[in-house]
């Protein structure tokens, strides 16, 4: 499987090796939020990460107890809090797009089974770490190839 991060801030591109995922990347660790919850890495105030990850070759894109296991997986790895879970299946194509609703903000995937294709956006703010439900996803949909880019949103002017 091929893993590539992109960090789009500072226009970085990190291909990872076979068997290391996005999780294994150096990560200069969290930090302390602010009472409105924006963090501060390496001298920059944001009000979060958002991750976007493409999924091919992917399987059980059209189960919604799966979808519905694995965000809730998913928001248990990042330690965020789960407010709530919305699935809604597409009768046409058995595809399945949902958000887990999280005190922290959100994970939203959107399913084309018959391409074996996922598009996952992660968003969090605070002490959570998006990066813990790669490993999550890729446990649950076992993906030929995965792309995840990080972008850090909010940045304080």
């Amino acid at each position: 499987m091929t893993n590539t991060i992109i960090d789009s801030n500072d226009s970085e591109l990190r291909d990872l090796d076979a068997g290391e995922t996005a999780a294994d990347a150096p990560n200069p660790g969290p930090a302390a939020p602010s009472p409105d919850y924006f963090v501060e890495r390496n001298g920059v105030r944001f009000a979060g990460i958002h991750l976007l990850i493409d999924m091919w070759g992917a399987e059980n894109l059209n189960s919604e107890p799966m979808i519905r296991e694995a965000l809730t997986r998913s928001t248990e790895a990042c330690g965020a809090a789960l407010l709530h879970i919305h699935l809604h299946r597409f009768v046409e194509s058995g595809g399945i797009s949902g958000v887990a609703v999280l005190a922290e903000s959100h994970i939203c995937i959107h399913t084309w089974p018959e391409r074996g294709f996922a598009a996952v956006d992660i968003f969090m703010c605070g002490t959570c770490d998006p990066n813990g439900a790669i490993p999550v996803l890729e446990a649950y949909f076992r993906p030929q190839d995965m792309h995840v880019s990080e972008r850090r949103r909010g940045i304080a002017r």
